[in-house]
């Protein structure tokens, strides 16, 4: 099922241009060491963009492994959702850290240029 899942979140980051579907930040799948070059950051803050498959509806609650409900979400974006008690609808989601973004928040502020 990994490789299921792996072919599904490589789908949706081509798909979506290798941008986070919640912040819209640049993110990579393999290798962190370029792209943190790339965009002049650290590596650390790089990990923080790696792509992760996003369930939007989360198999705890009966979400399939079907591409319809997979997104490509950087790894913060994913896993402050999902640590929410009861994490918010991806719409919902996205409107909360456009919010923060505007406000200067969500990412470091050293991650502007992943933007």
């Amino acid at each position: 099922m990994a490789g299921n899942i792996s072919a599904k979140r490589s789908q949706a980051f081509s798909i979506q241009s290798s941008r986070c579907c919640y912040c819209g930040y640049q993110m990579w799948l393999v290798g962190p060491e370029a792209f943190a070059k790339r965009l002049g950051i650290s590596v650390r803050q790089a990990l923080q963009l790696r792509c992760t498959a996003e369930h939007l509806l989360a198999r705890c609650d009966g979400g399939p492994d079907t591409a319809s409900n997979i997104a490509a979400a950087c790894l913060t974006c994913n896993r402050r959702r999902h640590s929410r008690k009861v994490p918010p609808a991806p719409e919902a989601y996205k409107t909360l850290i456009a919010r923060r973004l505007d406000a200067g928040g969500w990412h470091s502020v050293s991650l502007r240029s992943a933007k």
